[in-house]
């Protein structure tokens, strides 16, 4: 079996985060995406820059994208 690490225990090694450009308001509620690599980093900006990031494939992040775009998921 292989083992894939999903996970960056350091969100600040990744560069070229940004923010969704529908996150508003300053409650912080936002996810940052870091462009530019093979697999997606994404993390939670409350966590602040040395917090952790979930690391996904880009099929399945733009399969999730796909899907909140399309109204799959309801708050």
């Amino acid at each position: 079996m292989h083992r894939i690490n999903h996970t960056v225990a350091d969100a600040a090694t990744p560069v070229g985060w940004f923010k969704s450009s529908y996150s508003g308001g300053g409650n912080g509620d936002c996810l940052e995406v870091a462009g530019g690599y093979a697999a997606v980093p994404v993390r939670d900006s409350k966590a602040g820059p040395a917090g952790p990031a979930v690391v996904f494939s880009a099929e399945g992040w733009a399969s999730f994208v796909t899907a909140v775009k399309g109204g799959r998921f309801t708050v």
